[in-house]
Formats: structure tokens, C-alpha cells, sequence
């Protein structure tokens, strides 16, 4: 891997390449703010077919954003999937509780995955590095990568097993307010405290690259 600008500490590499794949402030707000948007209207309003429409509107909005700037769309695109989804899942039961549904079933999903690459010892967080860098598997070969990558993908599992295990009861019980407001509470706050998580265990720039570790 070769890059112009110049990094000593394994964090410093993982800092630079983890902004890289999750596109910046900006991509992990625009990732969100579709999600909060329905959120907030449903509990307030308790209108569903209004939720989503505000909610995919402002998507539109974004994504409108994007190609007039002619920069990437994919966050945005992720966005609007997400909550395309959500609304077909309500549109054939008629029910509010199963917008939610997909959110519980997709943290169920990367939490099982998340755990699982580290409890083999190849942390997901080090492929988003290999896909930056076009090294896939290169990251594995120095270990103090490999043990920073699994730290910070506990960070990415934590949340999503959280979310699970509140919104789930809450979702079988039928409890439509409660389900909202947990949406809210742990969706974006939480991811904010994780990333906030990552970039204190990112900051401290204590790992030196061993002298054969390639950088970007």
C-alpha cells in the first residue's frame, strides 16, 4: 500500500482508513438522519404512511445534494434502501410496529456477524481497512492491527446487540411509543457514543507500525 502521507502508529493508520470507509461526518449523518426523521414524526404524530413519506423525501433531498455536488451517493443510497424497506415491510401488514422490524433484524444480523469474525480472529473492521487499501487479507499479517481491528469491532457490535435486546421485547409487546423513542435513544446517540468510543481508543497513538506494515 502506498499513500503520500506519512503515519508511525497503528491507530493512525486505522484512523485514516475507518473515515475513508464510513465517509466521514458527513456519510455517517446522512446514513442516519432518514432513520431519526421517521422516528421522531411516528412518535410524535403517530402517523405512519406521513413518517415515511417525510422520512423518504428527506432522503431525496439528500441524495438530490449529492449529485448536484457530483459526489458519492452511496450512504445515501444506503439510507434510502434502509427505509424503502421498513416501508414495504408496514405497507403489507398495516401494522407501525414492523418499520421497525427490518432495523431488529439487521442489528441481529451484523451483531451474529460482527462477534463472530472476532471470535475467529479476522474482525470485520479490518476488511473495511483491506477494501481502502486494496490489500483484503494483508491487515492480518501484523497482530497489533488485528487487536486494534477487534476493539474497535466490539465498538461496531456493542450497539446493535444493545438495540436487539431492548427493541425486541418492546416490538413483540406491541408498544409503539416505547419501540420509537428506544429507535431514537439507541440509534443515533448511541452510534455517536461509539464513535466517540473509537475515536478515543483511536487517538491515543500508542501502537507502533512494525517495520514491514504497509500504510495507505
Amino acid at each position: 500500500m502506498t499513500s503520500g502521507a506519512s503515519v508511525d502508529t497503528v491507530e493512525q493508520l486505522v484512523r485514516s482508513k475507518l473515515s475513508e470507509a464510513l465517509g466521514g461526518r458527513r456519510g455517517i449523518i446522512e446514513s442516519a438522519v432518514p432513520t431519526v426523521l421517521f422516528t421522531v414524526m411516528f412518535v410524535s404524530t403517530h402517523e405512519l404512511r406521513l413518517s415515511l413519506v417525510v422520512s423518504i423525501v428527506a432522503t431525496g433531498l439528500l441524495l438530490v445534494v449529492r449529485l448536484v455536488q457530483r459526489s458519492t451517493v452511496q450512504f445515501v443510497l444506503n439510507a434510502l434502501i434502509a427505509i424503502g424497506i421498513a416501508a414495504l415491510f408496514a405497507s403489507r401488514t398495516g401494522e407501525a410496529r414492523d418499520v421497525f422490524l427490518p432495523g431488529i433484524l439487521y442489528n441481529g444480523a451484523y451483531a451474529t456477524v460482527f462477534v463472530f469474525s472476532i471470535l475467529i480472529g479476522w474482525p470485520i473492521v479490518g476488511f473495511m481497512i483491506g477494501s481502502i487499501t486494496g490489500d483484503p487479507t494483508g491487515w492480518h499479517d501484523d497482530k497489533p492491527i488485528v487487536r486494534l481491528c477487534a476493539q474497535l469491532t466490539w465498538l461496531f457490535a456493542v450497539p446493535c446487540i444493545l438495540r436487539v435486546l431492548v427493541q425486541y421485547p418492546l416490538y413483540a409487546g406491541d408498544h409503539i411509543a416505547l419501540l420509537g423513542t428506544a429507535k431514537v435513544i439507541l440509534g443515533w446517540p448511541l452510534q455517536i457514543a461509539s464513535f466517540a468510543a473509537m475515536a478515543w481508543l483511536l487517538s491515543r497513538n500508542r501502537t507502533p507500525l512494525e517495520p514491514d506494515a504497509e500504510t495507505a
